[in-house]
């Protein structure tokens, strides 16, 4: 009897040869059996591929537009902690190459392959609080898939940056050329009109400012400013101008640290000093410093200020004044009187050294006391600044309210980027509410 044939399968790759029929070759552009030797390999066709992937104009808005990002992507309320896992990144992810990791760039990049669920919070370095173990944090979060979503929701965001002093003149001056090549420093004044005008700030908007405003300010930061052409502010406390009295802080550290005792104080350890310090009234804050200059075996080393021509030679430089109240006491542990009396003197005494009064106001240690906003509205403020570590909207809905991210001279590239892009922020708020 015959043979029957069997039916030859569909794949090419899987036919079973049939006696006496010589096999044809596969078409061009097909499959080839195991891919021999001889036989072309599949042939690549780009117009084939899915535009969604390779061509940035036809990416979904949704994942490219700022305006239309998914608020969920961007809130750390909201935030997957299976979002930001190093353990999914690896290293550095097969396509950081082509990746600009600057704080806005040029446009989406490589956003087609920027999957929102691959990004984990939870184990970036989540135990590390100091300043290397910052940074360190800071090298994963540059890499986090979601980067370049907060970068381009950043370019639509208002940046307030918020230094203590220039400590690290060449790191601060690669963080201002960063900014001029990838931000638009906007000046104080440029706020005051995009406020009164009620028209928003260009987009990738960055303000630099500084607190305390000790000599670093003048000597380190005024020129590296000047030289690229940045503006600033400098928010200073009035009660230090033309002295060489160190800041209380650094004062009750050094105290202590030198067999200094206050009664209010039974730490054990001077690293709990300032957080116990700070947590009392005001009038036993002031009581207990008294007390540490008594009983200090030594007098802590003399600081030298910034003077009254110091600040007009800031401002003459691009730099603003501002006003950080008088002594730089925390408003939220004063009582009405006090609360008015440190405004109001630091007003009185910046009027009378620049010849004008100050418009824009800092709070010490960045937290909004409503009974100061009180006081700035009367005295005719226009700007106050918090330092909640948070992005802002480039037309201020509250003028005497904006955030400011907070930011030091020594802060390596890195998770400076992570910082402007507002991802490291997000990152922190995310692990202080404990997101199991």
């Amino acid at each position: 009897m015959p043979q029957t044939q069997s039916t030859p399968s569909t794949s090419p790759a899987r036919a079973r040869p049939v006696p006496g029929v010589r096999a044809l070759p596969p078409p061009t552009g097909c499959a080839s059996d195991h891919h021999g030797a001889g036989r072309p390999r599949p042939a690549v066709e780009a117009k084939r591929f899915e535009s969604t992937r390779l061509d940035a104009k036809r990416l979904d808005a949704k994942r490219l537009d700022a305006k239309r990002l998914d608020a969920t992507l961007l809130d750390p309320r909201q935030l997957d902690p299976r979002q930001l896992d190093p353990r999914h990144l690896g290293t550095r992810p097969a396509n950081a190459g082509n990746v600009d990791v600057g704080y806005v760039g040029a446009g989406p990049v490589d956003a087609g392959n920027v999957d929102a669920g691959n990004v984990n919070a939870r184990s970036i370095d989540a135990m590390r609080t100091g300043p290397e173990q910052q940074d360190a944090r800071g090298e994963w979060l540059r890499f986090a898939p979601v980067q370049p979503l907060f970068r381009a929701r950043a370019a639509q965001r208002l940046a307030v940056l918020a230094y203590h002093g220039v400590t690290d003149h060449r790191s601060f001056g690669a963080q201002l050329d960063r900014l001029r090549r990838l931000a638009t420093p906007v000046s104080l004044e440029a706020v005051l009109q995009a406020v009164t005008e009620r028209r928003p700030l260009p987009p990738r908007s960055v303000l630099v400012t500084f607190d305390d405003a000790d000599r670093s300010v003048l000597t380190h930061a005024l020129p590296a400013l000047d030289a690229r052409g940045i503006p600033a502010t400098a928010f200073v406390i009035s009660e230090l101008i033309g002295t060489e009295r160190p800041f209380w802080w650094h004062e009750a550290d050094f105290l202590a640290r030198h067999g200094g005792r206050a009664r209010s104080l039974d730490c054990g350890h001077p690293s709990q000093l300032l957080p116990r310090l700070k947590a009392m009234p005001d009038p036993d804050r002031r009581r207990s410093l008294h007390e540490l200059r008594v009983s200090a075996d030594r007098r802590p080393p003399r600081q030298e200020q910034l003077t009254p021509a110091d600040l007009l030679a800031l401002r003459d430089g691009g730099v603003a004044i501002g006003n950080h109240t008088q002594g730089h006491p925390c408003l939220g542990r004063c009582d009405d009187a006090t609360v008015r009396t440190e405004i109001t003197g630091a007003h009185e005494a910046l009027t009378h050294w620049l010849g004008e009064p100050p418009i824009a106001f800092a709070y010490p240690d960045g937290g909004h006391d409503p009974r100061a906003e009180t006081v700035l509205q009367e005295l005719g403020y226009r700007l106050g600044f918090l330092s909640d570590h948070r992005l802002g909207p480039r037309l201020p809905t509250h003028p005497l309210q904006i955030s400011r991210l907070q930011v030091d001279s020594t802060t390596s590239t890195r998770r400076f980027d992570t910082i402007l892009s507002g991802l490291e922020p997000a990152y922190r708020r995310w692990r202080r509410q404990g997101v199991a």
